[in-house]
Parts: C-alpha cells; structure tokens; sequence
C-alpha cells in the first residue's frame, strides 16, 4: 500500500470518528408537546392539566378530568444555528484556511394531539400523538469540512396509550405504553487530494427508520383544591433501525453496512412538577426535569461497528411560570426555564450545544364554556461556544457556535 492510500484510509477512519459524534446532540430532544405548555416554558407541565396535553408529561394527571377532552395543535420551532470564525485545517486539501459562515438552522413542524376519557370516578384512559426527539441541520454541499458538518436529519413520533387511577381524593396514578418510530438521515464526507485531483470521499450515509416500545408510570398528590403535585418518569426504548446505510469505516472492509441495523439508545426522563393557585385570579407552577443523556454512550451497529462512543452529561431542566385568570375570555400566562446541555468536553460544529434560557408568553382565548384557543411563544437563547475538533492526522477546526431557536404554536381545545 502506498503512502497516498494508507494515508487516505487513515483520514477515512479518523473523520468518521469525529463525524458520527455529530450525528445526534442534546438538541434532537424536543419540548414542544402543546403550545399551552410553550407559553409557560413547561413549568408545571406535569400536574396544571389545563386541557389534554397534561398526559404527555404525566398519565396520572388524567384523573383530574371529569369529562373527555381533547386537544390538537401545532408547534413550530424555527432554530437560528450559526458557526462562524472557522479555521479549517487540511494538509492533503486546497480547502485549508478560513471558511465562510454558515447558518444550518431549519424549520420544525410538530403537530400533536390528545384524547383524555374518564371511564367513572377512578378510571381514566387517554390516548396521543406527538413527538419528544427531532432535529436537522445541514451544511452546503461545497462546505470544506463536511467531515465535521454534512447532514444530520432525526424525527420521531410518538404514539401514547395511557391509563389513570384515583386512589383517594388526594392520591392518583397513572401509566401507559408509548410507541416510539424513529428516523434519520445521516451523510458525511471529506476531501482530499491536490487542488488538480481533488476527490470527495463519502463516509457515512445513513436512510433509516424503525420501531420501540417504551412505557412511564406517574403519580399526583392533591394537597387541596389549589395545591397539587405531580411526578413522573419515561422508560425511552432503544431504537433499532434499518435501512441503506453505508459506513466507510466498516471492519468487515465492506462499506455497505445496510444489512445491519443501526442502534439508538434514546433517554429516559424523569419530571416533578408543582401548582399553586394564590388567589382566584394568579397561580405559580414549576418544574424540574432529569433527562439521562449519559445513557446515550455510543452510536453502533449489530454488526460490529461502532460509529462513536460519547462523553455525555445528563441533563436538566429548571423550569419557573406564573399564570393570571384575566376573566371568563382570557387567560394570560409566562415562564423561564434554564435547560443544561448534555455536552461536556465533546463538543462539534454539526448540532451545536450548550446551556440554554426559554423567555416564553402565552394566552388561552375561551371561545364557550367547552372550548378555547392556545398560543404559545418562547425565544430559546443559546451561548457561544469555541469548538475545537482534531483528527489524528491533522484535520482540524476550530469555530465559534451559537445555537438560538423562535417556537410557536397555536392549539385547539375541547371538553364534552
């Protein structure tokens, strides 16, 4: 083997080491269940129970219903991703130097929706469509470092069929199985060569999709009319998914890999949740949330491969609203919420991450006495971030990232 070709084989394996940490982030997890929600930055998500969405953070809530309800809506959360300052580094390119700025943000639809239905005074079923995990950036195809950049494109959906059951007038449980269908694409590559003969090198393209079960159990404490708690926890399943998918770095020499399945450990969460209701016209809420990112150790195949291991941290959500009942029509409510990023010393230019601050407004118009309209409005204000990524041959780069993000979302609600 020659020294071009050994050194080409080395850079192949070298960037999808660095590449495939880049493929999922902290930033593929979602909070934009409801826009009730979105208007309070979540806080109290868990127990409020203001309209049917309530069983996508917590089952046992639904036994604060007295009448079926449903809720459908959507969410759209407009990220604003920026990596500029970058300095790539290259000795086998003509592409080494400064590099142009790129904004990689996309546009997120995320519809949802909710049926609650009391059975009697102690039972409850509930059944909703929604979304917990999904992100997409992509770099431009003549971007230099696409080894670091490329396409990362992750959704799910979330299929929930929940239970509720009142114990006593102050204690109630709750759970339900949630059907998790994933999906990704996933494409990086590298060039190499003299600026006459420069030639791009694909190293991982990934078109996958499959299937989990997961489960979450909860439970909510009435302390009285105007005072309630509420905890619950997410089992997220494992997602083995399928499809074509081909790996540069194969160990079996090959590099279409499609006949294996591509394993995605997906966190669990945990949340508890308070409500206060002070007087007739203004209630506080908040919430903490536990997300265990550190569970998503490594990206790999069952065949063999293993794309990256990860130096994740778990994450939390610190989350503090305030809610004023204006009169019959008009309900006003805001909220803060400081989220912690799941990345520690790892860190990368393709999903930037970093400690975030949710600003969040919203109202809820009653059109009758059964049915009302939500809006909800949060500014997501990341921080910026030095990334400095190194290959074991060379290949570097450094950048400043900043991760901003505008959701909104409108919803429709009813009670029979």
């Amino acid at each position: 083997m020659n020294k071009k070709r050994l050194f080409t084989k080395t850079m192949i394996a070298a960037a999808i080491t660095l590449t495939s940490q880049q493929a999922l982030s902290a930033g593929f997890q979602l909070n934009a269940q409801s826009a009730t929600g979105l208007g309070r930055a979540f806080a109290g998500d868990a127990v409020i129970a203001d309209n049917a969405s309530v069983m996508s953070r917590n089952a046992a809530a639904m036994s604060l219903f007295d009448a079926p309800a449903i809720s459908l809506g959507l969410n759209v959360i407009d990220t604003d991703i920026n990596i500029k300052n970058a300095q790539y580094s290259n000795p086998r390119s003509a592409n080494s130097g400064s590099l142009d700025d790129q904004s990689v943000g996309d546009s997120t639809l995320v519809p949802n929706i909710y049926y609650i239905h009391p059975i009697n005074d102690q039972w409850a079923v509930g059944a909703g469509i929604y979304s917990n995990f999904g992100t997409k950036t992509e770099f431009s195809d003549d971007y230099a470092a696409n080894e670091f950049g490329g396409l990362t494109d992750v959704k799910s959906v979330n299929f929930a069929l929940s239970a509720s059951y009142r114990i006593n007038q102050q204690w109630s449980v709750g759970g339900g199985l949630d059907i998790v269908y994933g999906s990704g694409k996933l494409k990086r590559s590298v060039k190499v060569g003299p600026p006459t003969a420069e030639q791009k090198i694909n190293l991982l393209d990934v078109d996958a999709d499959g299937v989990g079960v997961g489960w979450n159990v909860g439970t909510v404490f009435e302390l009285d009319d105007r005072n309630r708690f509420g905890l619950s926890y997410r089992y997220s399943p494992e997602l083995e998914t399928e499809g074509d998918m081909s790996f540069a770095g194969s160990t079996s020499g090959n590099p279409d890999i499609s006949n294996d399945k591509l394993k995605m450990p997906l966190p669990d969460m945990a949340e508890f949740s308070g409500f206060h209701k002070l007087n007739d016209k203004f209630a506080v809420h908040y919430s903490v949330q536990w997300i265990g990112w550190s569970a998503f150790d490594k990206l790999a195949t069952t065949g063999g491969d293993t794309l990256n291991t990860y130096e994740w941290q778990d994450g939390w959500h610190y989350a503090l609203g305030g809610t004023y009942y204006l009169n019959n029509d008009w309900t006003l409510r805001t909220g803060y919420m400081y989220d912690t990023s799941a990345q520690d010393q790892k860190t990368s230019i393709s999903v930037p991450d970093s400690d975030r601050q949710w600003f969040s407004g919203g109202f809820t118009y009653h059109l009758d006495a059964k049915s009302n309209i939500d809006f909800g409005l949060t500014y997501l204000m990341g921080k910026d971030v030095d990334v400095n990524e190194v290959s074991p041959v060379g290949t570097t780069i450094s950048a400043t990232t900043r991760a901003n993000a505008l959701l909104y979302g409108i919803q429709y609600s009813r009670s029979f």
